[in-house]
């Protein structure tokens, strides 16, 4: 928000352009700012004629959503939870801990679960079995892995991911553990691939 105040008001902070600009910097207003988070105390910089209205978080706005959502967009691209904790201050000002980070992204790995867990159709007209290379964070370094997938289409025509498993190393006990999991998914524990 200091940022957008310095845009606003077309001059750096201390800058001696400001002088007699017509308008200035005129200290920061504290407000709560609620969300899935929680509740977190902001400071909102504010311009001498009160013209400013901040775009993050607006000046009636007491709510903050999709805050989640973005610290696991942060996280998906491999950040730390302390770098995410980083990222967060320097962009929205704002202090989160770092166990609220891990507690938002360790939500995501249940929902992962549940996911990978769900039950599934009894026939699947159309089944494909693929690979794809990642670069994950493993051991505080970025490697490669495979994700393999398992796409199915259904009856009507529909496209749909079954699973994704992340493995070293591909062969017949790998594919053998894949497909026993989508057959104990199936609703009646059977599976029907035509090829």
């Amino acid at each position: 928000m200091e940022s957008e105040l310095t845009h606003h008001l077309g001059y750096d902070k201390y800058s001696s352009t400001g002088k007699k600009s017509g308008n200035s910097r005129n200290g920061k207003s504290s407000k709560t700012i609620k969300g899935d988070f929680g509740e977190i105390p902001i400071e909102v910089p504010r311009d001498r004629n009160g013209a400013f209205n901040p775009q993050i978080i607006s000046k009636h706005q007491i709510r903050f959503s999709g805050f989640d959502d973005k610290i696991i967009s942060i996280y998906a691209r491999g950040m730390t939870t302390r770098d995410i904790q980083d990222h967060l201050q320097e962009i929205y000002g704002v202090e989160v801990s770092a166990d609220l980070v891990s507690t938002v992204t360790d939500g995501v790995i249940n929902d992962v679960k549940d996911w990978q867990n769900r039950p599934l159709d009894e026939v699947y007209p159309v089944l494909y079995l693929d690979a794809t290379i990642l670069k994950v964070r493993s051991e505080r370094r970025i490697i490669n892995k495979s994700a393999y997938l398992a796409i199915w289409i259904n009856v009507a025509g529909l496209k749909d991911v079954l699973g994704i498993w992340l493995e070293q190393s591909e062969g017949a006990k790998f594919w053998l553990k894949v497909m026993t999991e989508l057959k104990n998914r199936g609703g009646q524990g059977h599976l029907h691939c035509l090829r």
